[in-house]
């Protein structure tokens, strides 16, 4: 399965206002510059995850994006089916019901080139909805312990 860079973008953006706390919004031109992504483009990221109740959006002077729910309550699934979509990463299109083959009656059971992408997918599916933004965010935590006060400060002061 191939997720596309808005997933990294809006993981990010999770993570990071999850280290900021839920009193502060930040605009989507300040989650952009901090890792020098377009604005515009994430916008549009950030506007997916609100339809999905991820995060939050707030008009006006102080207003911007915070999560919707505390980061133990964001998997990761959440996030990849806000940005990528329910669908599943494959789709069976039947090429075995076509040419000879669709003539020698393996079409009465189920393709089991399907079954067996089926079972991967349910299974990346399942590692990804076990994982959260709050799990995420310790393990960064506990590697650089210096860092989420960084990335609060950085948010939360006014840059030039």
């Amino acid at each position: 399965m191939r997720m596309g860079e808005r997933v990294e973008w809006a993981l990010h953006c999770c993570f990071n206002l999850g280290f900021v706390g839920p009193d502060v919004a930040v605009t989507a031109a300040r989650l952009a510059a901090f890792h020098g992504l377009p604005a515009a483009y994430l916008n549009k990221q950030l506007q997916a995850m609100a339809r999905a109740g991820i995060v939050e959006s707030s008009q006006g002077p102080g207003g911007g994006f915070r999560l919707a729910r505390s980061p133990q309550q964001i998997t990761l699934m959440d996030v990849v089916t806000a940005i990528e979509g329910p669908d599943p990463a494959f789709r069976c299109t039947e090429i075995r019901e076509r040419g000879p083959a669709g003539m020698w009656g393996t079409s009465q059971r189920a393709c089991t080139i399907d079954a067996a992408m089926r079972q991967a997918d349910l299974a990346w599916r399942r590692s990804l909805a076990g994982q959260t933004v709050a799990d995420l965010m310790a393990t960064f935590q506990n590697t650089y312990p210096a860092m989420p006060d960084r990335i609060k400060d950085w948010f939360t002061t006014a840059h030039a």
